[in-house]
């Protein structure tokens, strides 16, 4: 047995590896920290969700908001104006950009440094951060913890100013993520593979390390916000209603199954079928290689769905209508958190909360199943045959254990 605390993941996750011989054969995944905002919510008024929930992550507490403005506005089956639900897209992405730009910076290639990997400068990627920062500070007020999505649409009025303000920092991510780490016209595994950016160079170094092909889980995924799942890359309509939460008892965090499944969640599944990524993936499957190549390429394809918000945003509609308080009823809302399918479940009367269920993106990836059935992490780290390697696949989830532990 060998335990190791990795740091660095928001907050702290504990592994215990189990060996035979010189590979390991099992991984015990623990979250040892409690939060407790599902129980913070109860007999609450239900508009307190929205200052209390983006306090569920620093990171992606903008996800959780929206996921509650939805959860709340789904008990009467209400649907914002178009000109709102753009404008949430568009700082819900900004949110997603700055998270795997940073996850990208300061986890993986740190941690393949450890390998040989060459050291990047953190600081000027930090600029392309701060840009998408100001992008959700111009429509949110602030970042992080911004309440400013409410039940109704938003409480921002952007002006074509502001707009046009936005238009120039996204300009600013583009030109440094196309000339730094993935050009703009790269499709193909060939171009792909000879490129000189970021991205080919973390693929030649994993591929020259024997590394690629290292980190396949089960090859099945969900896309919840758009009622999907993938299996071996074949589609199918999923259902939240078969989703199943379960205790721990070795961990805070809960584990989550589709249909007593385990599936993983995030870029990979949701890039799945564009060009490059399904070459990559019938080359190497879900494997290290592609899971991290997923997740920089959802950067440019961000970039792309920001721009045609922005340049489609009709600001002569409204951004919010009244919603009325006191209601009752259970109501879900579904995004796509940075790290994957993020639910919020609400169930209230006469505008208290009674139940509040929140299921995360890293309880899909990192749940802590048994040997006869791995989690999607556990599955993708057992046969390894170094811890070294076992960290490299686990952060290459994008952990986030304070999410976890919500």
């Amino acid at each position: 047995m060998k335990i190791e605390l990795l740091e660095k993941v928001e907050g702290e996750a504990l592994l215990e590896y189990s060996f035979k011989g010189s590979f390991i054969d099992f991984v015990n995944i623990k979250f040892t920290s409690f939060r407790g905002i599902e129980n913070i919510l109860k007999n609450r008024p239900l508009f307190d969700a929205c200052a209390i929930n983006p306090r569920v992550c620093g990171i992606c507490g903008h996800s959780h908001l929206i996921a509650t403005s939805k959860a709340i506005e789904d008990i009467l089956d209400f649907k914002p104006s178009l000109k709102a639900s753009s404008i949430r897209e568009i700082t819900l992405l900004c949110e997603h950009i700055q998270n795997h730009l940073k996850w990208l910076y300061l986890t993986i290639v740190v941690i393949l440094g450890k390998f040989g990997f060459l050291k990047r400068d953190f600081l000027k990627v930090q600029k392309a951060v701060i840009a998408a920062n100001k992008i959700i500070a111009i429509f949110a007020g602030q970042y992080p913890h911004t309440s400013y999505s409410l039940p109704g649409g938003v409480v921002s009025d952007p002006t074509f100013v502001e707009v046009t303000q936005a238009k120039a920092f996204l300009s600013e991510i583009r030109n440094f993520f196309e000339s730094e780490i993935l050009e703009r016209e790269i499709e193909s595994f060939r171009d792909f593979e000879n490129s000189h950016l970021l991205a080919a160079q973390i693929f030649n170094f994993l591929k020259e390390k024997d590394l690629a092909h290292i980190g396949r889980a089960y090859d099945r995924f969900l896309i919840l916000s758009q009622k999907k799942k993938i299996i071996n890359m074949r589609e199918y309509i999923a259902d939240t209603a078969h989703l199943k939460e379960e205790e721990n008892r070795d961990s805070f965090a809960k584990n989550v199954t589709y249909k007593g499944k385990f599936y993983e969640v995030g870029p990979m599944a949701r890039v799945l079928k564009k060009p490059l990524i399904k070459d990559l993936h019938r080359r190497y499957k879900d494997s290290l290689a592609v899971r991290i190549i997923s997740r920089i390429y959802e950067i440019r394809e961000h970039i792309l769905k920001i721009e045609h918000l922005l340049d489609n945003l009709n600001l002569d509609e409204p951004s919010f209508i009244p919603f009325p308080k006191n209601i009752s009823g259970f109501g879900e809302g579904v995004v796509e958190a940075p790290r994957g399918s993020l639910i919020h479940r609400v169930f209230t009367k006469n505008g208290v909360i009674e139940r509040y269920d929140i299921i995360t993106p890293t309880q899909f990836n990192l749940s802590n199943g048994t040997r006869d059935n791995p989690s999607v992490s556990q599955k993708a780290i057992i046969s390894l045959d170094d811890t070294k390697k076992a960290e490299l696949v686990f952060r290459s989830f994008d952990i986030c254990s304070v999410c976890t532990t919500h």
